[in-house]
């Protein structure tokens, strides 16, 4: 890091000089204009772009050595997530079936990609969302309601031998992915674009901070498809009314931490979080008494109904995660973190 005094000129003016070196490398000269971006965490940065104009990227991807459309489709997901404004897919010969296939899935799958070009060898795949208008706060609440409520489903669905609810919320676990997917997207993108930052009213820092919650949250996610997932081989099965019954206090248990997890993030509670975090040991202990129980099951009840305690067990403590991290950030921040508006989440 270069040091360089404040000077004053003029009597009301604060002027810094600029390093050589940066000046030489973007080849800025005299009486050329630099743009001045306050960032929200105070930081002031200089760059030789003086719009806020977003920043074009575009990703070029040749379908002519690609076979296996798994691959194609993660390859449309890293060039969505990683920020690319438009995507450019070419042939040399007309697409085969599958391309067009995997595109459909894509946009319909991600949030603000549409095909804006297409032709027997090209396709063209733009960005029309302005990540501005998708706060990161709405987007996290979003992710929360839709997972608390797949736990939620999928132990409706154990109880009451529905397998159609349980199939519902396996399908729901895409709404997670994609809110997820979006959040990975505006982080990179700040991180590319400061001017980005400045419009969302958010650091860079904070950013990651939203975005390794929202990892979390698709984390829990995933386990709410697994304890459907594994309900479904045992849906019709009789299970014992004791064991049924501390399923659903120990679903309910986890989905309290999870809750008051979300709550002390976002009102940056760091002493809540902690009591969130000495509740997961009450958790475990529930969790370890029902697989003990579950042993009188039969084989494959006992096996499903083990996965599933294992499940809501690794939602809260997931949850409890959540509730480190709330710790952690308010640790590192110099000054008082703010406060943001949130109304307790059902």
């Amino acid at each position: 890091m270069e040091i360089r005094r404040v000077q004053m000129t003029g009597g009301s003016s604060y002027v810094v000089t600029l390093p050589k070196e940066w000046i030489s490398e973007m080849r800025i000269k005299k009486n050329d204009p630099v743009g001045l971006i306050v960032q929200p965490d105070g930081t002031l940065i200089v760059s030789k772009k003086t719009t806020d104009e977003p920043i074009q990227r575009i990703k070029e991807i040749d379908t002519g050595q690609i076979t296996d459309p798994s691959f194609l489709f993660r390859i449309l997901i890293g060039a969505y997530i990683t920020g690319f404004t438009a995507i450019r897919l070419t042939s040399k010969q007309r697409f085969p079936p599958f391309v067009r296939s995997v595109v459909r899935d894509f946009t319909q799958m991600t949030i603000g990609q549409e095909v804006a070009e297409e032709t027997d060898t090209l396709i063209m795949i733009k960005d029309l969302l302005n990540p501005a208008e998708m706060p990161f706060d709405n987007t996290i609440k979003r992710m929360f309601v839709i997972v608390k409520n797949m736990h939620g489903d999928a132990i409706t669905a154990l109880e009451t031998h529905n397998n159609a609810l349980a199939l519902d919320v396996i399908n729901r676990d895409m709404d997670s992915d994609r809110l997820n997917w979006l959040i990975a997207r505006q982080t990179n993108m700040i991180m590319q674009n400061p001017s980005l930052s400045r419009r969302m009213g958010i650091s860079a820092g904070m950013a990651m901070y939203y975005h390794l919650i929202s990892r979390i949250i698709e984390r829990i996610g995933d386990h709410a498809v697994r304890i459907a997932e594994n309900a479904q081989p045992i849906i019709d099965a009789e299970i014992d009314k004791k064991v049924l019954t501390d399923i659903k206090k120990a679903n309910a248990l986890s989905m309290d931490i999870f809750n008051k997890s979300i709550i002390s993030f976002f009102n940056a509670d760091m002493r809540e979080a902690h009591k969130t975090i000495e509740s997961i040991s009450a958790l475990e202990r529930i969790c370890g008494d029902i697989s003990n129980m579950t042993l009188k099951q039969e084989t494959i009840v006992a096996i499903s109904l083990g996965y599933i305690v294992e499940s809501i067990r690794r939602a809260g403590e997931y949850s409890g995660d959540i509730s480190e991290n709330v710790i952690n950030y308010i640790v590192e921040e110099v000054r008082e973190q703010p406060k943001r508006q949130q109304g307790r989440s059902s």
